[in-house]
């Protein structure tokens, strides 16, 4: 007979359904979001640094009244570690806390963001983020459905630098980049520009090295250079940058032979700042160095209400011990603006009749838009991904070493511009980079020509041939024998070796490095 607790927990379980789907008139007009960041200030995405940026865009749209009248925003920050603990703050925030958020921002890190993309993919959740920026999240159809980005992907740099080389009329490049294993920001990046250039059947050389071990040596990374093709594009720290053009500069390779760019990730002096200046005995040397080396950044545009904008990130921003150059960086930026397309797509969404809930409708409207952001226009592809626009930065003046912005890329329109008032370097004729050059190799042996074989010849040839049948053989019945053991070894060799790797790269669906 069954038991009165068998029969009675359908019940249960029914009733506390209801109560869950059901809400009262407050729920349902306020908006919960879930901030997923790193509490560790060593990221310039920081909870500290970006959350000044979100209050700012939450109460600009309180103050407003008109986009989302009667609504409020509850923001909750969680500690995302650049790890799993993102997507356990998630789960945690809804089966334990039955407190389901509306939207979702953040994680930055790739390895952090790919899971919870998934899970806000199957739960029909909007996320939207100022990073995730690999190439493996712009396919929108399966598991990354939900997910907006409100910076420039990784892949829209590589654009740029594809209209770039069309300026140019060039076709070969190096990719030269520093890969720790971690977050790998430079791998990426290089990612996106290579998956770019294959697809235009590009010829590329590709190196990568760590610069955070003890010991960088310079003159492989140079030997590396010198192996592959004449434009290099490099991707690490700024003082990095600086000690290999130093090297480069060292070997001769400044004097318009080669081109060199390099990418300043997220407008920050933590990545490949493009400054020569140090103030140490070779800032002479890398001042000459730079006049061969340009500097790919966003490109940044001021309106009056962002100079406000960026005092008052600033102002709270050193309330939590923080001291810094640029206050209101890339990430800080992208997230407001995530607010103002959130609101935006829902504001759309609540006059056809859906609600909050309806998040796939909400993450339609926000695609093929184009809205104000903090610092100027932002335009939304239909793939759910923000347009990049880039700027470029070379030397203009070799005997002072100053630097200014030479030309612009639009991403919306696919158009590269030289600007028309700097004096440009690298103009028609001052390059002298030669892509179709044959790398001579050099043969000291002196060649005798002879009419015919001579006697010892004749016998060498008998004696090789007899050797080289025996040596056949031998290889046969060895790779009979030794075979299955050699594969089983291999297996696990490459196993043990690459289950980090594999288990990582996964994650997000990248190809890179197979490539």
């Amino acid at each position: 007979m069954p038991s009165f607790f068998s029969l009675s927990l359908p019940c249960v379980l029914a009733a506390w359904m209801l109560l869950a789907s059901s809400s009262s008139p407050e729920e349902e007009k306020l908006i919960r979001v879930l901030v997923l960041l790193p509490k560790d200030n060593s990221y310039l995405f920081s909870v500290a640094r970006v959350k000044p940026g979100i209050e700012y865009a939450v109460r600009s749209l309180q103050e407003n009244g008109t986009c989302l009248p009667g609504y409020r925003f509850e923001t909750i920050y969680e500690d995302s570690e650049c790890g799993n603990r993102a997507l356990f703050s998630l789960v945690d925030l809804v089966a334990l806390k039955q407190q389901k958020p509306d939207l979702v921002l953040g994680p930055v890190c790739e390895y952090a963001a790919a899971p919870v993309a998934r899970l806000a993919s199957h739960w029909n959740l909007p996320m939207i983020s100022a990073g995730a920026l690999a190439t493996g999240f712009s396919t929108k159809t399966g598991e990354y459905s939900h997910l907006i980005r409100v910076s420039p992907a990784y892949s829209k740099m590589g654009e740029m630098f594809l209209a770039l080389f069309r300026h140019h009329k060039w076709s070969r490049a190096t990719l030269l980049y520093s890969d720790n294993n971690q977050e790998r920001n430079c791998y990426f990046t290089m990612e996106g520009v290579h998956v770019v250039f294959q697809e235009e059947a590009f010829h590329m050389a590709v190196h990568s090295f760590d610069e955070s071990g003890r010991y960088l040596d310079l003159d492989e990374i140079v030997r590396s250079i010198q192996a592959g093709e004449r434009v290099v594009i490099m991707c690490a720290s700024g003082d990095t940058i600086r000690n290999i053009m130093l090297a480069a500069h060292r070997q001769g390779m400044t004097n318009g032979d080669y081109a060199f760019f390099n990418i300043e990730l997220f407008n920050s002096s933590s990545y490949g700042n493009g400054s020569w200046k140090r103030g140490d005995k070779h800032d002479l040397e890398a001042k000459q160095a730079y006049s061969s080396l340009q500097t790919v950044t966003l490109l940044r545009t001021v309106k009056p209400e962002f100079e406000r904008f960026s005092m008052e990130v600033k102002s709270s921003v050193q309330k939590e011990g923080l001291n810094e150059d640029d206050y209101a960086n890339m990430f800080v930026e992208g997230f407001h603006d995530a607010i103002l397309l959130y609101a935006l797509a829902l504001g759309e969404v609540l006059k056809y009749g859906f609600s909050k809930k309806n998040g796939d409708k909400i993450v339609l409207h926000t695609r093929n838009r184009t809205y104000e952001g903090i610092a100027g226009q932002v335009s939304i592809d239909a793939n759910g991904d923000r347009f990049g626009d880039f700027s470029v930065i070379a030397m203009t003046d070799p005997e002072a070493g100053t630097q200014e912005v030479i030309g612009d890329y639009y991403g919306k329109q696919g158009r590269f511009e030289i600007r028309s008032n700097v004096k440009y370097l690298w103009g028609p004729g001052k390059l002298r980079i030669d892509e179709n050059r044959v790398l001579e190799h050099t043969n000291n042996t002196p060649c005798k020509s002879s009419g015919g074989l001579g006697e010892s010849a004749v016998t060498g040839i008998v004696v090789g041939a007899l050797l080289g049948a025996g040596l056949l053989m031998a290889f046969y019945f060895f790779r009979k024998k030794y075979r299955i053991t050699i594969e089983r070894r291999n297996q696990q060799e490459e196993c043990n070796m690459g289950k980090h790797r594999q288990l990582r790269e996964d994650s997000i669906r990248s190809h890179f490095s197979a490539a």
